[in-house]
């Protein structure tokens, strides 16, 4: 047994089911082993396709997967989704082949290359080195590049009875926690009387030994980590934190990725306390069911969801960074709010809100730690709460409520009514995944997802292309729901390679693709510039899905989208692609606001 059959065989004994890549001679070896032990392998048709697959396969599951790739332009044909995953923290492991020749035209720093992205480095040097980065993916939760020289990996590895115990010594590619499955919330919850909150809800054993919030304090600052520990024995940023939320008028909680996991625990404390709830981008649809559901927070966010942030005076973001995105830049949390933020580490300071009280630990151990240390209240949780605004949030909480002007006509369907048509067609049951681009807003506002696994959204690094890689990816984490890949016309074309791979593997998909035959972002950002090198004539692209055994419909106006139901009620035996001639003449504020951050 060569070492490169040994690494494969290591990682699927330890759990590994699925693996993307493009094989080469560098990786053929490899990937074959993976395979002959047992781990799916997905062909995809790019590099770059197939980190994207890898990254939203693995958001999706919550099993880390690899991607495989040739040595030299293998690599870089797959950084810019290795960049992506990488700033995502996206636990994945990348089987990068590599040279050890320089004088090799594949010879290139691959370990640099890596670091510049954000990943993990690291290299092979016996076979069993891959289940120490399998580990560093799974459990530091990162992106980790091994490099595999190929004279090691033709070189002979120990007799598989020699190397078989250290897989029942290493964990498993299965990440912990699990995702809860959320409670369906129906109906309009009871009333508190706001006047009978008490104003102090710590309990006696809180009250001892916490101290005043000062705002940048540096003992708040400092706060302990939490660990696995009890209440009892929490670090003191905890108090303070039970502190914060027993003095809150308003307070709003915002979850992010890292909170995922932890709709329970914090629905239960936001329930004694009476905060609204709110996630980050990547987090949609985690409160779903709840009547204090206000949907994303930041450049997405409702104009009712802006006015409640706003008026917050304590806003605590679960697992959530505080980006530019989930806060408007800073705009969207008021001054004076108190803003404290619970995360597994705090490596920078928040560069958009000033935070107040970092307290690091696990979020579901906090949630359930500061939920200890409040006394029960006296009545029913106020904080924000109250039946006004409950049916303001039943009536105004979605963008369908709110009006517009339907501009389809000439030949062009506005993206509104296209979207909110979608929205009523297709099933529940589904998991969307936007591209990047002046479109984005309009899937990921006017569609809704039933949970935190119905939205894939790989945009950290902004990249536009990568939305039907990740559809893919998806698609294949999450076989029992219906994906819905949701690009503009430019990442759509960036991307094309792999509608074959949609077809050659079957996925029953929709792709819908807003065509404003143009790079919209720029087209209305630069105005009053020529656009001739962000314009473009019209392409069939539903000419070109079809050529590649896919369905597909031209819409130009919502009685085109009979088609789709006509799909949705046949075999689905093949993906559809919705070609739609949106109308252009809108600039998307979302964008606009992430042109500042450029």
């Amino acid at each position: 047994m060569i070492v490169a059959e040994a690494v494969g065989r290591l990682l699927a004994a330890a759990g590994v089911d699925t693996a993307f890549g493009v094989v080469g001679s560098g990786n053929f070896h490899l990937t074959n082993a993976l395979v002959r032990h047992g781990a799916r392998f997905v062909a995809a048709r790019h590099e770059g396709g197939a980190a994207t697959m890898a990254d939203a396969y693995t958001r999706m599951s919550g099993r880390v997967a690899v991607l495989s790739v040739h040595q030299g332009p293998g690599l870089t044909n797959a950084m810019t989704g290795i960049a992506e995953a990488a700033k995502s923290r996206t636990p994945l492991l990348v089987l990068a082949a590599d040279v050890t020749e320089p004088h090799s035209n594949f010879h290139l720093d691959q370990a640099a290359l890596a670091r510049a992205v954000g990943a993990v480095p690291m290299r092979l040097t016996r076979a069993q080195d891959a289940l120490e980065a399998l580990r560093v993916a799974r459990e530091d939760r990162r992106t980790v590049v091994l490099s595999l020289p190929l004279d090691l990996q033709s070189s002979p590895a120990p007799d598989w009875p020699a190397l078989e115990p250290l897989v029942t010594q290493a964990h498993t590619a299965t990440l912990p926690p699990g995702p809860h499955t959320p409670p369906q919330g129906t109906g309009t919850p009871p009333v508190p009387d706001r006047s009978s909150r008490r104003p102090d809800m710590l309990s006696p054993e809180a009250e001892a030994g916490v101290a005043e919030l000062g705002a940048g304090s540096p003992g708040v600052a400092g706060a302990d980590a939490l660990g696995g520990r009890g209440a009892r024995e929490a670090g003191p940023g905890v108090g303070v934190l039970a502190r914060l939320l027993g003095e809150a008028r308003r307070p709003v909680f915002v979850a992010g990725r890292g909170a995922r996991h932890a709709r329970l625990e914090l629905e239960d404390l936001a329930d004694l306390t009476g905060a609204l709830l709110a996630t980050s981008a990547v987090a949609k649809g985690l409160f779903r069911g709840s009547p204090w559901d206000l949907d994303v927070s930041g450049g997405f966010s409702t104009p009712l969801t802006a006015e409640l942030i706003g008026g917050a005076d304590l806003v605590v973001a679960w697992g959530c960074a505080l980006n530019m995105w989930t806060t408007r830049h800073g705009s969207l949390i008021s001054p004076g709010t108190r803003v404290a933020q619970v995360d597994l580490e705090h490596p920078v300071a928040a560069r958009h809100v000033p935070v107040d009280l970092p307290v690091t630990g696990e979020v579901a151990q906090v949630a359930t730690a500061v939920r200890e240390l409040l006394a029960p209240p006296e009545g029913l949780p106020a904080g924000y709460r109250s039946a006004e605004l409950a049916g303001r949030i039943a009536a105004e909480g979605r963008w369908r409520a709110v009006p517009y002007e339907d501009e389809t006509g000439g030949g062009r369907i506005d993206p509104r009514t296209l979207t909110a048509a979608l929205d009523d067609i297709l099933p529940a049951e589904r998991v969307i995944a936007p591209d990047s681009g002046n479109f984005m807003g309009y899937p990921s506002m006017w569609m809704d997802v039933p949970d935190e696994r119905g939205f894939c959204f790989t945009q950290a690094f902004q990249s536009i292309g990568l939305g039907l890689a990740t559809a893919v990816g998806a698609a294949l984490a999450l076989p029992d729901r219906l994906p819905v890949a949701a690009l503009g016309d430019g990442g759509a074309l960036m991307g094309v390679s792999e509608l074959e791979t949609v077809a050659r593997l079957g996925l029953p998909m929709v792709i819908v693709v807003y065509d404003d035959e143009a790079y919209g972002a720029e087209v209305h950002h630069f105005t009053g510039q020529p656009h001739g090198t962000v314009t473009f004539p019209p392409t069939d692209l539903a000419a070109m899905a079809r050529a590649l055994g896919l369905a597909a419909v031209t819409v130009t106006e919502p009685a085109d989208l009979r088609a789709v139901s006509d799909w949705l009620d046949g075999p689905r035996d093949r993906a559809i692609l919705v070609h739609a001639k949106i109308t252009r003449e809108r600039p998307s504020w979302w964008l606009e606001e992430a042109f500042k951050g450029h």
